[in-house]
């Protein structure tokens, strides 16, 4: 089978769950190829990540030269090389492509966002031209792309049934794939690396640890709620890929009950986890939650919403809330940081959940996705 995969967010720079998703399957797809030949396609925008590369792995490399390259490559370009190198399966991982003619189709969609109605859409983004632009891109490319693949991937239960909700299309035509865990995650031990983490990022030594952007109000409404005794010792340490999180974190940090990290350096946020009281993870919508396998292989007890697929995730491994139970979330916190045996076993939990979770296997599962998507 001539397999050709659009690796192009391993060429921009990019972060957060797509890039995770691709930069750590891609080298177990090629490692369990076999006699298939993998063809990937990136383009000149930034270094390719992955480097040497086996025989039968073959690296094309598209020119780019502005953000309407990327335009010209997702509709024209990777249609015209993918035909020039008479690919017998397409996959598209970031959520859209468009293989040429008689070339089988396979669309990983992480979640429903880009499909739900664009009105929807819009509600849960800023409101600046740039924002509704890129938003309604990915809603018009994802929607005909879900609409013409042979086969869609995704990955959860969850996703595969919101997926089918949205789009119409019938379960069959959706394959959950999880993900694994991240290969460069080993939890930090060394009391004298942890504590120079803590004093170069300026982090108190008791905290619980949680993404900025996922709901963080939910988290200082709770802070707020509990008894001085805890509010007293445990600080919040938010951690951000975006420079902007919402008000609720620096209203937060202006009242002394948390400390922002912009971009935290990957070894560093691993240290945090490591020695998180907790990790507080409210999202409202989850397709996966790569951070709640982050929280589990390094350590951190896990508190978080019931929210997409996080319950399929966590598993029994974690107390849950509603999103916006602000009152729950405070309970929960008070347990955790106030009963030594539920963090103790929460923790254990969560190391024994993780190991469920391997890359190798969503590597096997994929290829059986094209094997089942060539048969069709």
């Amino acid at each position: 089978m001539r397999i050709g995969i659009d690796a192009r967010y391993l060429s921009h720079g990019l972060v957060g769950g797509v890039h995770q998703y691709l930069r750590h399957l891609l080298p177990e797809l090629i490692r369990q190829a076999g006699a298939h030949e993998l063809i990937l396609y990136a383009d000149t925008k930034r270094p390719f990540e992955l480097t040497d590369l086996p025989g039968q792995v073959r690296l094309r490399t598209l020119p780019y030269g502005s953000g309407f390259s990327s335009l010209a490559h997702d509709w024209l370009t990777l249609k015209r090389w993918m035909t020039q190198d008479r690919l017998d399966l397409a996959h598209f991982p970031a959520n859209y492509g468009f293989a040429p003619t008689g070339v089988r189709s396979v669309v990983t969609l992480h979640d429903e966002i880009n499909i739900l109605p664009w009105l929807d859409i819009l509600r849960g983004h800023p409101k600046n031209a740039r924002t509704v632009a890129m938003m309604t891109y990915l809603h018009l490319a994802s929607t005909r792309a879900v609409r013409s693949a042979d086969l869609i991937l995704t990955v959860s239960g969850y996703a595969q049934a919101q997926i089918a909700r949205y789009s119409r299309l019938p379960m069959e035509r959706i394959v959950p794939i999880y993900h694994g865990r991240m290969p460069d995650l080993q939890r930090v031990t060394d009391p004298e690396r942890l504590a120079e983490v803590r004093v170069r990022l300026g982090v108190p030594e008791h905290f619980v640890l949680a993404d900025a952007i996922k709901n963080p109000a939910a988290l200082t409404r709770a802070w707020r709620r509990l008894p001085a005794e805890l509010t007293d010792r445990y600080r919040i340490v938010f951690f951000s890929r975006r420079p902007d999180p919402p008000v609720a974190v620096h209203q937060a940090v202006a009242a002394g009950h948390a400390r922002l990290l912009i971009r935290p350096e990957r070894p560093d946020l691993i240290a945090l986890y490591s020695q998180a009281a907790a990790f507080v993870f409210p999202s409202w919508i989850e397709g996966f939650g790569i951070p709640i396998l982050e929280a589990f292989t390094c350590g951190a007890p896990l508190i978080a919403s019931t929210a997409g697929s996080i319950p399929e995730v966590a598993g029994d491994a974690g107390l849950l809330m509603d999103a916006e139970d602000d009152a729950t979330l405070a309970r929960h916190l008070v347990r955790v940081l106030g009963e030594p045996e539920l963090a103790a076993d929460l923790r254990a939990r969560g190391f024994a959940r993780a190991s469920e979770f391997s890359w190798a296997r969503a590597a096997q599962e994929t290829l059986a996705a094209y094997a089942h998507a060539l048969s069709g």
